[in-house]
C-alpha cells in the first residue's frame, strides 16, 4: 500500500481514523506499528472515561459563597477570631481578623438535596450527576504556584501538564486533531506551562485555541491538498534521512509529527468549530447566539464537538472579559463571572448526557484555591487567597452523582473531614482514565517521574460509581 507520492500506509491509517470514532483493533495495531507517538494505547485497566473536559475557573473561586454553605459563618459575621496560624498572623495587616458571611443564599437542589448558592442556579439543577468535593486543599497560596500545581502536580517548577500525561498514556482517537486542546481567550497564571509537555515528547503538549473568527491561526490551506500531500511526503522523507544520524532526537521527532498533525487539522479543524449544523435549541441551551465565535458558552459547545471527534483532553480556562475570580476588593465581582459560566456548564452536562456521551466523558470543575472566610476588617468587601480549603467537582464517566464528599470546619477555614489534596484529585482523574497513577511514569534525568510526584497520593474511591 505504498507509492512514491500516492497513499502510503500512514496516510491510509490517518484517513481511516478520521472517519471512525471507534477504532477497529486492526487500525489500532497498524498505528502502533507505525511508530506514531499519538497512536491509541491501552490503559492499565479498563477505563470508565475515554475523554476529559477540564473546566478551570482561574483566580480562586470562593467555596463559602458557592458550593460550601456555612450557617456558622453567617451567624458569626463580623466576629473577631484568633489569627493563630503563622500564614495569617505573620501577614502584614492581619494582626486582627473578622469573619465575613457569604452574600448569596444556599438552597437544596435535586433528589440528593445538595446545597448550592444562588450564584449557580443552572449548575444547581445538575447536582444529581455531580460528585462534589468540599474538602479540597492545596500546597500554595500564590496564583502562579497553585495554578501550576493544579495542572502539573508541581508547585515550584515546570512539569508535564495533566492533559499531556493523559495523552501520553492513551494516545488519540483522531490523528487529524490534537489529542489535547486548551480553549482560552488569554493565558492564565503560569502561562503556557499549564498545558506544556515539559520533558514528555512535544507531541503531547496542548494546542491552544483562542475563541474568535479564527480559533487556530493559519489553518486554511494555501495549496491544493494533493500538492500539499506531495510536499509533506517529500519533507518527511528528507527528515527521516536527517534523523538517521540523530537517533533519539525527541525535538526533531516532535517537529516531524507536528507537520503531519497540521496537515490533518486543515481538514478537520474548520468543521469542528463550525456551529452552523447546531440546532437553535442547542445554541439557546448554552446561551449562545448564532454566529457568535467567543465567550464561555462558545468554549463549552466547542468542547463537546471536539470530544465527539475524538480529542482526548479538552481544557476550558475562564479568562474572559469579566476578569477572573480573584476577589480581593469586592466579592460582588463573583456575580458576573458566575453568570458567564453557569448556564453554559450546565448545558454542557445536559447536552453530553442527552447524547449518551456523559457515560464515557469525565467532566471536571475546579479552581486553584478557595477564598478566606475572614478578612482584616469587619466591613471588608473582598476575600483573600485560601489554600487550606476549596471545592471542586466531577461528573460523568465512573463518578457517583448526587454525592458530597468531605467537609470543611464550621466556618470553612480548613478541610477537616476526608481531606483531598490536589495529588489525590489527580490520582482519581487518572484512575477514571484507567491508570494507576504510580505506574504512569516517564524516565527523565535518570528518574521515573509521574503526575502525582513522589509524595503519597490516594484515589478518592468514595466518589466512584
Amino acid at each position: 500500500m505504498s507509492s512514491k507520492y500516492g497513499v502510503d500506509r500512514r496516510q491510509w491509517v490517518r484517513s481511516a481514523v478520521a472517519g471512525s470514532m471507534v477504532l477497529p483493533a486492526l487500525v489500532e495495531r497498524m498505528m502502533a506499528q507505525s511508530g506514531d507517538p499519538l497512536a491509541p494505547k491501552e490503559s492499565h485497566f479498563p477505563a470508565k472515561a475515554k475523554n476529559v473536559i477540564f473546566l478551570f475557573m482561574t483566580g480562586g473561586v470562593s467555596h463559602v459563597d458557592t458550593w460550601d454553605p456555612k450557617p456558622e459563618l453567617i451567624a458569626g459575621h463580623g466576629k473577631e477570631i484568633k489569627a493563630d496560624h503563622p500564614e495569617i498572623k505573620d501577614r502584614p495587616g492581619y494582626e486582627r481578623i473578622f469573619l465575613k458571611k457569604p452574600q448569596w443564599e444556599f438552597r437544596k437542589h435535586g433528589q440528593c438535596g445538595t446545597e448550592v448558592s444562588s450564584l449557580f442556579p443552572h449548575m444547581a439543577t445538575c447536582v444529581d450527576d455531580i460528585a462534589l468535593i468540599r474538602s479540597m486543599h492545596t500546597s500554595h497560596s500564590n496564583h502562579y504556584n497553585a495554578t501550576l500545581g493544579m495542572h502539573t502536580g508541581s508547585f515550584a517548577q515546570s512539569r508535564p501538564s495533566m492533559g499531556a500525561w493523559v495523552t501520553y498514556g492513551l494516545g488519540t482517537l483522531n490523528r487529524n486533531l490534537p489529542g489535547f486542546v486548551v480553549i482560552a481567550p488569554r493565558q492564565t497564571y503560569a502561562g503556557t506551562q499549564v498545558y506544556a509537555s515539559d520533558f514528555l515528547p512535544g507531541a503531547y503538549q496542548g494546542t491552544l485555541v483562542v475563541p474568535g473568527s479564527e480559533p487556530i491561526a493559519n489553518i486554511a490551506p494555501r495549496l491544493p491538498q494533493d500538492r500539499q500531500s506531495m510536499e509533506l511526503d517529500f519533507l518527511e522523507e528528507s527528515n527521516r534521512e536527517h534523523l538517521k544520524s540523530r537517533q533519539g532526537d525527541g525535538l526533531l521527532e516532535s517537529r516531524m509529527q507536528s507537520f503531519r498533525t497540521a496537515f490533518g487539522m486543515q481538514m478537520e479543524v474548520p468543521d469542528a468549530f463550525d456551529f452552523r449544523d447546531e440546532t437553535q435549541a442547542t445554541l439557546e441551551s448554552y446561551g449562545l447566539q448564532r454566529n457568535t465565535t467567543n465567550g464561555f458558552a462558545w468554549q463549552c459547545l466547542a468542547a463537546r464537538r471536539l470530544i465527539e471527534r475524538g480529542v482526548r483532553f479538552v481544557e476550558l480556562i475562564d479568562t474572559g472579559s469579566s476578569g477572573n475570580w480573584d476577589a480581593h476588593g469586592d466579592m460582588m465581582t463573583h456575580e458576573p463571572l458566575a453568570k458567564n459560566v453557569d448556564q453554559p456548564i450546565a448545558a454542557l452536562l445536559k447536552d453530553l448526557k442527552g447524547r449518551g456521551m456523559l457515560e464515557d466523558t469525565l467532566v471536571v470543575w475546579t479552581t486553584e484555591f478557595g477564598r478566606t472566610p475572614f478578612n482584616n476588617t469587619a466591613d471588608a468587601k473582598g476575600r483573600e487567597h485560601h489554600p487550606w480549603a476549596f471545592s471542586s467537582w466531577l461528573a460523568g464517566a465512573g463518578v457517583k452523582g448526587g454525592l458530597v464528599h468531605g467537609a470543611t470546619d464550621e466556618i470553612g477555614l480548613r478541610a477537616e473531614d476526608k481531606p483531598v489534596h490536589v495529588r489525590d484529585f489527580h490520582a482519581t482523574i487518572l484512575h477514571l482514565m484507567g491508570f494507576d497513577h504510580e505506574r504512569l511514569t516517564f524516565t527523565h534525568g535518570g528518574l521515573d517521574h509521574r503526575l502525582t510526584g513522589v509524595e503519597q497520593a490516594r484515589v478518592v474511591r468514595e466518589i466512584l460509581a
